[in-house]
């Protein structure tokens, strides 16, 4: 199969943002806020589907804003748009996992259980730091 072809296939049809590591000031990797890089998420896609899941959700985002503008207008969908990022805005503390509550709960995904709800434990995370650190890094003091 001609990877080229399907690189600049990739790049045309689905923006992928925040694949490569995060550069810090000095041109280096910053493993401190970042984690360690991985090889795995710099690579293709490995199956065909695998682009198109990773972006479901979005797709069945824009999919119903489309359905409900052509339904009540264009009121509608800037309205949950707006609402969406209002909920979205609202966090804890830098080092403390958000549920995100509010959003969940806009969207409906309030009463269903999905895999995140079950396997995305907070005490197994990657994401402890220096909650320090963490904090003054977001308040632009660092």
């Amino acid at each position: 199969m001609n990877t080229r072809g399907l690189r600049s296939q990739l790049k045309d049809s689905v923006p992928v943002t925040g694949m490569g590591p995060q550069v810090g000031a000095y041109g280096v990797q910053d493993t401190l806020r970042s984690g360690f890089s991985s090889v795995k998420n710099e690579l293709l896609p490995s199956h065909v589907l695998e682009l198109s899941e990773k972006n479901f959700q979005l797709n069945q985002d824009k999919m119903n804003f489309s359905t409900l503008r052509n339904i009540q207008g264009l009121h509608a969908p800037l309205k949950l748009q707006m609402e969406y990022r209002a909920a979205r805005q609202i966090q804890r503390l830098p080092f403390l996992q958000s549920s995100h509550l509010a959003l969940d709960t806009l969207k409906g995904n309030d009463e269903s259980i999905s895999f995140e709800d079950i396997l995305n434990d907070p005490a197994q995370s990657e994401m402890m730091g220096e909650p320090h650190i963490m904090v003054e890094y977001k308040l632009g003091m660092m």
